[in-house]
């Protein structure tokens, strides 16, 4: 160690005292839990960033080429802007049917995550289970009849083997 002539202490950045938090800060730090929580609700925006994976996954221009050809576009600006959480309104109806199709993602599932991000939603309907079930059913539920009919059996039959 290099000898400066100074104590071990000094010219720290560690040696400022805690600012003194009189009444006006601490009613202003009272909000904090509010923005914070406002900061992790973020589910829809989240999505677009999965899907997008920091631009190694699907570009924002073929999210809205996708939205597109499912018939309810969805322009790469607005995709953009939803993966920064830049959007301050819910998206109407069609938008989120745009937004499913850009993410191919469950209808159910792009409305769930706009309803945490702007409405506060919390779901209850599948409260108790972890997210692994709630994304199977949002999955099955997006399902034509046929569909799910064949899922149901490959479940039950799984189960009838794990009995044996």
């Amino acid at each position: 160690m290099r000898d400066t002539g100074m104590d071990e202490t000094e010219g720290t950045p560690m040696e400022a005292p805690a600012p003194d938090l009189g009444r006006e800060d601490a009613a202003r730090s009272d909000d904090l839990p509010d923005a914070a929580r406002d900061l992790d609700r973020d589910d829809l925006s989240r999505l677009v960033r999965e899907v997008n994976a920091d631009g190694r996954g699907v570009s924002y221009q073929e999210m809205a080429d996708r939205s597109a050809a499912d018939g309810h576009p969805v322009s790469k600006p607005y995709f953009q802007k939803l993966a920064t959480n830049a959007v301050s309104s819910a998206p109407s109806p069609d938008r989120l049917y745009g937004i499913a199709a850009g993410l191919r993602k469950p209808v159910p599932v792009v409305q769930r995550a706009a309803a945490v991000q702007y409405l506060d939603y919390q779901a209850t309907e599948l409260s108790g289970y972890d997210d692994d079930v709630r994304v199977i059913v949002a999955h099955l539920a997006g399902m034509r009849a046929g569909e799910k009919r064949r899922w149901r059996a490959m479940i039950e039959a799984a189960e009838q083997v794990a009995d044996e």
